[in-house]
């Protein structure tokens, strides 16, 4: 029960480490790579060491699921992006120029899209 809970906090954690960026690539990626590092872990830690297929999933979940997160903000361009001064209002900047602001704005690093 304990390796569950385990598995579920670093997938959260993964998730919310991902939930900075406005595309949604970086939360999907981060998901996935999670799910299939759980699955790898598991069977390489049931095949490899002590056999612990729990241990395994933990170790691979997480991996995953940052390795799925940083893929993700590589894919989309929108994670660290830095553009916004200090005293950053959405209601009041608008972080591409296309006129909507960014509280308004799905894309506000985007002009091309709102």
């Amino acid at each position: 029960m304990i390796a569950y809970l385990k598995v579920a906090a670093i997938g959260a954690g993964a998730l919310a480490m991902a939930a900075c960026t406005s595309s949604g690539t970086a939360e999907r990626n981060a998901a996935v790579g999670a799910g299939l590092g759980a699955v790898a872990g598991a069977a390489i830690g049931n095949n490899v060491g002590d056999g612990d297929a729990k241990r395994g999933a933990a170790i691979g979940a997480a991996v995953g699921g940052v390795a799925g997160a940083v893929r993700g903000c590589n894919q989309a361009g929108d994670c660290g992006t830095g553009k916004r001064p200090a005293n950053y209002d959405p209601y009041n900047y608008d972080s591409d120029g296309d006129g909507v602001v960014d509280a308004r704005d799905r894309y506000p690093d985007d002009p091309r899209r709102w």
